[in-house]
């Protein structure tokens, strides 16, 4: 393979920038640009060594920067190959400058998550471990870091690899069937298979199971805010991130499109939508934020529809409680400090109800504990196991457990053993494409695709 570089830090100023290079001549490239204080064999360094010196353009002489450069010997690296990493100040202009050096004398320009690509081809990790990479430097909460990083460590390879194996040994006993017929052994081994089977669908349906909540970890949840005008949807809002992000007056109608921000609740992401205000409008610019807040509202995880506390149910009132009808929403009394009219104990019982007032910022607690409680936040541990994030390992793992339902009805029906191999090697190929070991070259450059340069 080539050799390649890449800056490896954000763009932008910061205390230092990585130029990264990754390949047989990473280090006769470094040697040309690079001028260490103390001049010595690169041979006989041992891996992980730093040098100081300094990085020159070998045309002119210059010096570009004062730096430090990491040595990784192969194959103890990130790639399993030759690596070093130039430590330079952190000026977007200099690590430019030095990755064009780079580039000038014998690398190439990565192309985006190259290192880690290599460090899966080269067999330092599987295709999960390598999408783990990219989840932890995507991720926004610490829980979700955490899933990450123990994905990173192999714990979600280690438990397919283990579901694999308990694949492939069914399949020996078949073919022992196969091969010693006169052993006259296929309804043992048809007894056993169905047992082993039974073992395998419910491993794989814990990780099933698991997605709901790894999904909720890794995108977080959906929240549309909706109600008439001045009920209190951007105060709400404004309550929640606290902050004025919202502008709040006592015109109606001031929002008239949706404004998005996210925050963490018991470390879970939360996207909240603040949208229009919801009532028959002439005006076309409203008429559009309100068509605009009914779509965002059927998409989101939950509704919370606000409601005035201090007078009567209009009706636009009642056709918002008409919109969430079936969906998952809570019914937010507000403005309970002002007064509270009896008619909303006649509100439907089938959506939680909480009485707040955001002026005076009550409520909004428990607000936050029907949340809790309705995605059952609480109950989401990684002491449970191994949570699945991400969408390719779910239709995969789903496709497994196909095959080996598919595998169960063949024994109950008491077809030929020889067939169910067909579908526990269905079955293992599915889960072989999680980890990688059976994977289309497009499914590669696609996950690789979503890398940042220079990782």
């Amino acid at each position: 393979m080539s050799t390649i570089a890449a800056i490896s830090t954000a763009p932008g100023i910061g205390g230092i920038g990585i130029v990264r290079m990754s390949g047989e001549d990473a280090f006769k490239v470094l040697a040309k640009i690079f001028s260490p204080k103390i001049k010595e064999d690169i041979s006989k360094n041992a891996g992980y060594t730093i040098k100081y010196g300094h990085i020159t353009d070998p045309e002119t002489e210059d010096v570009v920067d004062e730096v430090l450069v990491s040595y990784f010997m192969a194959p103890k690296s990130y790639t399993r190959e030759n690596m070093c990493e130039i430590n330079s100040h952190g000026s977007i202009v200099v690590a430019g400058e030095i990755l064009k050096l780079c580039l000038q004398n014998g690398a190439e320009l990565a192309e985006p998550g190259e290192f880690t690509k290599r460090a899966f081809l080269n067999g330092r990790i599987d295709l999960s471990q390598a999408e783990a990479t990219i989840d932890i430097i995507n991720s926004k909460t610490e829980i979700e870091s955490k899933v990450a990083a123990n994905q990173l460590e192999g714990a979600l390879s280690k438990e397919i690899k283990h579901i694999r194996q308990m694949m492939l040994d069914i399949l020996v006993n078949i073919e022992a069937n196969i091969d010693y017929p006169e052993y006259d052994i296929e309804e043992v081994t048809a007894s056993k298979t169905a047992e082993d089977l039974m073992l395998i669908q419910a491993e794989l349906a814990k990780f099933l199971k698991s997605f709901e909540n790894g999904r909720i970890i890794k995108e977080g949840i959906s929240i549309a805010i909706i109600g008439v005008p001045n009920v209190g949807k951007s105060s709400l809002l404004n309550a929640i991130l606290k902050e004025e992000r919202a502008i709040v007056t006592d015109v109606a109608g001031t929002t008239r499109d949706s404004i998005e921000e996210s925050v963490t609740i018991n470390g879970i992401p939360f996207k909240i939508i603040d949208t229009a205000g919801i009532r028959n409008s002439d005006n076309i610019v409203e008429q559009i934020g309100i068509k605009r807040a009914k779509k965002i509202a059927e998409k989101s995880d939950v509704i919370i529809a606000m409601i005035d506390s201090s007078k009567d149910l209009t009706d636009e009132d009642k056709e918002i409680l008409e919109f969430i009808k079936d969906k998952k929403a809570i019914i937010a009394l507000n403005k309970i400090d002002i007064k509270h009219i009896d008619g909303h104990d006649m509100l439907p019982a089938e959506h939680p109800i909480i009485e707040m007032s955001v002026l005076e910022n009550t409520g909004i607690g428990l607000l936050y504990d029907e949340l809790v409680k309705m995605f059952n936040i609480n109950e989401i541990s990684l002491d449970s196991g191994n949570i699945i994030t991400n969408v390719r390992h779910k239709d995969l793992i789903e496709k497994a457990i196909q095959n080996v339902k598919e595998a169960q009805n063949t024994v109950n029906n008491k077809m030929p053993i020889d067939i169910i191999a067909i579908n526990i090697k269905d079955a293992i190929e599915n889960l072989s494409k999680i980890t990688g070991e059976n994977v289309s070259e497009d499914v590669i450059k696609e996950i690789f695709s979503r890398f940042c340069l220079g990782k």
